[in-house]
């Protein structure tokens, strides 16, 4: 696909978007499976709800703009999940893990963020309200996501994991 303008990037971003959240789709479920916590876990499985829901969106906005969703990989995305999947394969302590998924969903929460908030922007400049409702509503909720998950961290799950240093 050539990109010779902002709208044409912005499909490009969508479609990278689209591609990671169908890949967090498949893996969420995994780290909820490892989590040790039950408010992790609780929350890995609210948020794989949403991250359904996210998809559905995307696929609104495709709508809208009459394009299809197909066609970019997120490689982004796909190293960010095979990191926090190599956490899972180690030996390591089930209070240090669930600091790990933590850590291993904030990165995918901040990055997700990052490209909510460009393609938000970029809808937004284009003039396209109805494009940016949808993904500002992703938007607000990946950043709700990426607090509860500090949260979990401060409230105790940290103060596990630090309890044997």
């Amino acid at each position: 696909m050539q990109i010779a303008t902002l709208h044409d990037l912005m499909l490009h971003e969508l479609r990278d978007i689209y591609s990671a959240e169908q890949q967090l789709v498949k893996s969420l479920p995994g780290m909820s499976k490892a989590a040790t916590s039950e408010e992790l876990q609780n929350a890995l499985q609210s948020h794989l709800a949403q991250t359904e829901q996210h998809v559905s969106r995307l696929e609104q906005v495709f709508e809208i703009l009459g394009e299809s969703p197909r066609g970019v990989k997120c490689k982004g995305m796909e190293g960010l999940l095979a990191e926090g999947k190599g956490l899972l394969d180690e030996d390591i302590d089930p209070e240090v893990l669930d600091a790990g998924i933590i850590a291993a969903a904030q990165r995918v929460e901040h990055y997700e963020i990052a490209a909510y908030g460009t393609v938000c922007e970029f809808a937004r400049s284009m003039d396209h309200s109805e494009v940016v409702a949808l993904l500002g509503a992703t938007l607000a909720e990946e950043k709700e996501a990426d607090d509860i998950l500090t949260g979990l961290a401060e409230g105790g799950i940290n103060a596990l994991a630090a309890r044997d240093d």
